[in-house]
């Protein structure tokens, strides 16, 4: 546990991304709250559509809904974790990818108490990632796992065994992300993710809460 802020590896245990068309016709906010109350313990939340305000309003939603049982985190938007946190509301971080800004800089500016996630998958980006001082980046998001809609840019697929390599160059705590189903959690799990990390697994199900206790039920702990 890093002594800046509250974050645990353990938080990154059953990590759900959200996303807003394979939720509906239900919220997000309602899928979230099903899935923390079957398991999930951190949630970010992610759209690569919505303008800042509305992503705004979906952060302070899920906040209310689940900010005081799980981390809850904004996907690349440092500007809507700093608004949300700013009306008070239980935010705890955001998570960023390599084409956001420097981590260095999200982490200066989000101050020492933001848990700060970071999206890696090239063996540079570890060096990069391991050479950054301490308490920069809380946790890694290493992917993707297999191949997934959610997202089409997203680079070769690892698999597990290259996540596992991938994981031996991975200086902090790291999750798993991509196309990740039930079946995969144990094999990831033994090659050293700390957790997992789903988007349409949960956000897709036509029971949220089921799938996300099916998963940790693999997962354990």
């Amino acid at each position: 546990m890093s002594p800046h802020n509250h974050f645990s590896a353990d938080d990154l245990l059953l990590y759900l991304v959200t996303d807003t068309e394979l939720s509906a016709p239900r919220s997000v906010a309602e899928v979230v709250e099903a899935a923390v109350a079957g398991g999930v313990t951190m949630v970010q939340v992610r759209s690569k559509t919505m303008g800042g305000r509305d992503l705004l309003d979906l952060t302070c939603q899920v906040a209310q809904r689940v900010g005081h049982r799980v981390p809850v985190l904004v996907d690349d938007r440092v500007d809507v974790y700093l608004a949300a946190r700013n009306r008070g509301e239980a935010v705890a971080g955001v998570h960023v990818g390599q084409s956001d800004p420097p981590v260095r800089d999200v982490r200066a500016i989000c101050g020492p108490e933001a848990v700060v996630g970071l999206s890696v998958a090239t063996p540079e980006e570890f060096v990069t990632l391991d050479q950054l001082p301490a308490g920069i980046v809380d946790y890694a998001g290493i992917g993707a796992v297999h191949a997934t809609q959610t997202k089409p840019d997203h680079p070769e697929p690892l698999g597990v065994e290259g996540f596992a390599r991938a994981r031996s160059l991975c200086s902090v705590p790291a999750v798993a992300i991509g196309g990740v189903k039930v079946q995969d959690a144990t094999p990831l799990m033994e090659a050293g993710a700390d957790g997992l990390a789903v988007v349409s697994g949960i956000c897709a199900a036509d029971d949220p809460q089921q799938a996300a206790r099916a998963y940790r039920e693999v997962i354990g702990r």
